[in-house]
């Protein structure tokens, strides 16, 4: 059994799940206020596919790494399969190519950096708070 448990880890308690201060993204009205707000404190938006298992667990290492307050950033999520057409203002908007699991950083009304996949936990998000 020890061998099992150096392979897949954990004690068999299940682990206390982390939450984030999210802020659901489902209207385009909302993309005026990130662009205004961005000017006092920096904006995210994570666009998240909710069939996408490369979606899941981009987003799961992004709240387990995830170690800011709402002080820092406001967090917005967009569930881009149930609101395609915000999802699509926001690439017009910020002039961003749609990806899926993609993360924006919205400071002073412009996107400062945008990352999709793997490469959205690479962001280093003090450079931006």
């Amino acid at each position: 059994m020890g061998i099992f448990k150096n392979i897949f880890g954990g004690s068999g308690e299940p682990k206390e799940e982390k939450t984030l201060p999210w802020i659901a993204l489902n209207s385009i009205e909302q993309l005026s206020d990130i662009e205004v707000k961005s000017k006092t404190k920096p904006q995210l938006i994570f666009k998240h596919s909710t069939r996408c298992g490369i979606s899941r667990m981009v987003m799961n290492q992004f709240i387990d790494a995830y170690n800011f307050s709402e002080d820092d950033f406001d967090l917005y999520y967009l569930d881009l399969l149930n609101y395609r057409e915000v999802s699509n203002e926001v690439g017009y908007k910020f002039q961003v190519l749609h990806q899926s699991p993609q993360l924006l950083v919205i400071k002073n009304g412009t996107v400062m950096v945008h990352e999709s996949h793997g490469a959205i936990n690479g962001i280093d998000l003090k450079t931006y708070a």
